[in-house]
């Protein structure tokens, strides 16, 4: 138990206070999660619209975040970080209280993008801020913390957020409101701006930052590229598998069971796991997550009872465990550090765009070939993305030693920045 106890405390000890305030807001955020989880159910249900009308409504939702996710990395590096947070927030709050008393079918859909735009517009700015006060050595610790209190968060949203339902969905669509309020509040009150100072010297050493110097770095957009094949295999857990099991005979309980295990395992192992792998070769971490998570999906070609659909879910679980932090600090290491913004809002874009395309490619594959073909091509995606990965971090230099500690100040320093690497030429 001391042992335990003891690795407990070195996996969240060392990081600056500001991030615990930052992983708190994000808690808190992912607490309030209701319209994402519970929108096709209020449409149809409660209000009575077609399962069409649900699903374009959902495609304009993600839709949204796609638009959103470029222009709030560059409002992150212009405005700033708390700004861009602070702006998102609020705005999140009154569209989703919006959302909760929209009558007409319209409007409803025309609110649902701009919940879709205001939700996601935090996210570049969060992770832009986690890497400004963050040290280089710890940003991985740091990510894999915060994807944690996300999948926490959402596990225990995702249960009250059902009882809520039964009750009232106005009360849910309020409470996530009030929730975001509560996240605004805290990043205005405890987060002060984190964005590197710009001087004479920097601007020397560093040319100005613009979209298309993101664009035009083909190893970071190879990154950003394997990221979305990552995430349109990710994205099937929750599109094609219940599909899946309900033509096995698996009723909607059992697909519940099976997906709870995703986030029961990220809660219990993400911490445990990310010790193991926090200062290993991000190539290979990279590589076998990739490998596990189309291979995983792949196995459940195979999967002829609950038991063997749960461990196929464990096998891409374990991927995702891996892959989440470990790409995410290898965003921050590629990223120019007066950049972080853009290069964080490209990055969100994959997933995004991924979030929109994943149901189509679904739907599409199964209906035209079954679901054996789509978990083939899973395990078909999975290998091509290992590729990529393995051709890409060739001759990636190492992340460099951390430097010596600034002087305090009354601002959040920002983290000792690593060389920036080149692309690939």
């Amino acid at each position: 138990m001391s042992r335990f106890r003891r690795a407990a405390v070195e996996s969240v000890s060392g990081l600056p206070r500001a991030f615990w305030w930052l992983w708190t807001a994000t808690l808190v955020n992912r607490l309030g999660a209701f319209v994402a989880t519970f929108m096709a159910l209020y449409l149809t249900l409660e209000k009575g619209y077609s399962a069409s009308y649900a699903g374009a409504v959902a495609a304009l939702h993600g839709l949204g975040g796609v638009v959103s996710s470029v222009g709030a990395g560059v409002m992150a590096d212009r405005l700033g970080r708390r700004p861009t947070l602070l702006l998102a927030q609020t705005s999140t709050a009154a569209s989703v209280a919006l959302l909760g008393i929209m009558e007409h079918p319209l409007g409803i859909a025309a609110v649902a993008f701009l919940v879709g735009m205001t939700s996601n517009a935090s996210r570049p700015a969060v992770q832009a801020m986690m890497a400004d006060i963050v040290a280089p050595e710890d940003r991985v610790r740091a990510f894999a913390l915060n994807y944690w209190a996300i999948n926490l968060g959402f596990a225990l949203s995702s249960t009250a957020a059902g009882f809520i339902a039964e009750y009232s969905y106005l009360v849910g669509f309020l409470g996530e409101a009030t929730l975001t309020l509560v996240c605004a509040v805290l990043v205005f009150v405890k987060l002060p701006e984190s964005r590197p100072v710009r001087g004479p010297v920097e601007k020397a050493a560093e040319p100005e930052i613009g979209l298309g110097t993101v664009l035009r770095d083909r190893r970071f957009m190879g990154i950003v590229g394997l990221s979305f094949l990552i995430s349109l295999i990710f994205m099937q857990g929750y599109v094609a598998l219940p599909v899946a099991m309900g033509a096995d005979g698996f009723s909607s309980s059992d697909f519940g069971v099976a997906i709870a295990v995703n986030g029961v395992l990220i809660v219990a192992l993400q911490i445990p796991v990310t010790r193991f792998i926090e200062h290993r070769d991000p190539a290979r971490l990279l590589i076998v997550s990739a490998l596990l998570a189309g291979y995983g999906f792949g196995l459940t070609a195979f999967a002829g009872s609950l038991t063997l659909y749960v461990l196929t879910v464990c096998v891409w679980t374990l991927a995702e465990i891996v892959n989440s932090p470990t790409q995410m600090g290898l965003v921050v290491r590629l990223s120019p550090t007066h950049g972080r913004g853009r290069y964080q809002g490209i990055y969100t874009m994959s997933w995004s765009v991924a979030a929109l395309a994943a149901p189509l490619m679904g739907g599409i594959v199964i209906d035209a070939y079954g679901s054996t073909w789509l978990w083939a091509g899973c395990a078909v995606l999975g290998t091509i993305a290992a590729l990529g990965y393995w051709l890409l971090m060739r001759g990636l230099p190492p992340v460099a030693p951390p430097a010596e500690p600034a002087e305090p100040s009354e601002a959040v320093s920002a983290a000792p920045a690593e060389p920036r690497t080149d692309s690939v030429a």
